[in-house]
């Protein structure tokens, strides 16, 4: 009884996805007249890099209001009194990266007009000095808006679920997400593109309704070490040349928990966490800086070119368990009729 309830508390935390492939472990043992393996707990995820090895640090850029009023033909001392006000001060991070966008963007713009021109000597160079800062903190600043914003460090919370077995509902508003972040990055330098806070914070909304970064790498994990589990039972039922005392069902098994389950919820796990996995690497890729931790923390879980990566275990489990299923079939004539 004990090990019974400890069983069950465990595919409780693990979900659907594991009743699942426990059951196919069972199915098939009980088809090989074999004991079924003991399903070990995958490791968790890794913890996310703390705020220190994500972050950069950025000075703040200071300046006296005299020096700023100096440049009020430039339309920014507003824009810099919205952000040293009380509400400024505890803006969140998509609406402070706007804040220094629009920043440089005015201040790059002034540098180019006939304003700048008509400034005294010490103006001029203020305004050249301020410029230059803010478009080399530019990169700096929209790293730290992804890295910094609560939304998505808790896409990759370790207290996350695996998926159930049909996957994510809709990835579309997921992937439409890192898209629009993706290319707010790729474009903050383009001073014809606008970024739309509302628009930013709308996709951050949306990241913020599932850890999926973390859901997806768990049931991956997970799926891992079931596979390989399984492999070990076919691989030695084959060696033993014990495999075939009961055809009939071993090809139940084929046909109905693998083929008509297991299958699709491997495909759509394949798919799902290609496109998703896919879409970091090209948002992290947009980025021009980059702290080492968190390329380190994406190249060691979530890449999917990088060998020994939970996706590469996978692929490479998964091709195993088809082709042992090959052998299966071919020696015990599951593909002949009866």
């Amino acid at each position: 009884m004990i090990a019974a309830a400890l069983l069950s508390a465990g595919c409780d935390r693990q979900g659907a996805s594991d009743t699942l492939l426990v059951d196919y472990q069972r199915r098939l043992a009980e088809a090989l007249a074999t004991p079924p393996p003991s399903p070990s707990p995958p490791d968790n995820i890794p913890a996310f890099p703390e705020p220190g090895e994500r972050l950069f640090e950025i000075p703040e850029t200071r300046e006296g209001l005299l020096d700023v009023h100096a440049l009020r033909r430039c339309h920014i001392t507003t824009l810099v009194a919205e952000r040293n006000s009380t509400l400024g001060r505890v803006a969140p991070p998509s609406q402070r990266w706007h804040y220094e966008l629009e920043l440089w963007r005015r201040l790059e713009a002034c540098r180019e007009s006939e304003v700048a021109e008509e400034l005294g000597e010490a103006d001029r160079a203020r305004l050249e000095r301020l410029t230059t800062t803010k478009g080399e903190q530019l990169a700096r600043v929209g790293w730290n808006t992804l890295l910094g914003s609560s939304e998505w460090v808790g896409n990759f919370s370790r207290a996350s679920r695996p998926l159930a077995p049909r996957g994510v509902a809709d990835l579309a508003p997921h992937l439409a997400a890192l898209d629009y972040l993706e290319t707010a990055t790729r474009n903050q330098f383009n001073r014809d593109w606008q970024l739309d806070t509302s628009t930013l914070e709308g996709h951050l909304k949306t990241l913020q309704e599932s850890p999926l970064s973390a859901r997806l790498l768990r049931t991956l994990m997970l799926t891992n070490q079931r596979l390989a589990e399984t492999n070990a039972l076919l691989a030695r039922q084959l060696h033993q040349g014990a495999a075939c005392e009961h055809r009939d069902a071993l090809r139940r098994v084929s046909e109905e928990p693998l083929n008509s389950r297991v299958q699709p919820f491997i495909t759509t796990l394949a798919e799902q966490t290609e496109a998703w996995f896919g879409a970091l690497d090209r948002l992290y890729d947009a980025h021009e800086v980059a702290r080492a931790p968190i390329r380190d923390y994406h190249r060691r879980w979530f890449s999917l070119e990088t060998p020994d990566t939970p996706w590469a275990e996978f692929q490479a489990a998964h091709a195993t368990h088809e082709a042992l299923w090959d052998r299966l079939r071919q020696a015990c004539g599951l593909d002949q009729g009866a």
